[in-house]
């Protein structure tokens, strides 16, 4: 079992930035991708971004495809979302989830992927 849990959250204005950061632990992560997920209110969950283990694949929804990068440290086991020019549709309560599944199939597995942070919250402002 993987455990994830996210920081890094908060309160930004519109065109600001801010890095979410996932930290795993409890089992070893070879072939494991990480990514990022979020939810407003009121709306479904959405993938917004996803790395393999190597870090070499990388994959992003259209809406932060070239505002969000997403990142990782093998060695301390963390997974990062760079967030800049944040827009006020950003706002969301963003979610780490890992498996065994390759980046790029991230986001069509979303209903069956093992772990699952509880999320930090991020609001941009108007």
């Amino acid at each position: 079992q993987v455990q994830l849990v996210e920081s890094g959250g908060g309160l930004v204005q519109a065109g600001g930035s801010l890095r979410l950061s996932c930290a795993a632990s409890g089992r070893t992560f070879s072939n494991y991708a990480m990514g990022w997920f979020r939810q407003a209110p009121g709306k479904e969950r959405e993938f917004v971004a996803a790395i393999s283990w190597t870090g070499g694949s990388t994959d992003y929804v259209d809406s932060v495809k070239g505002r969000f990068t997403i990142s990782k440290d093998n060695a301390k086991n963390t997974v990062y979302l760079q967030m800049n020019s944040l827009k006020p549709e950003d706002t969301a309560v963003y979610y780490c989830a890992a498996d065994s599944v390759s980046a790029q199939v991230m986001g069509a597995l979303k209903p069956f992927l093992g772990s699952w942070g509880l999320g930090t919250q991020v609001t941009v402002s108007s």
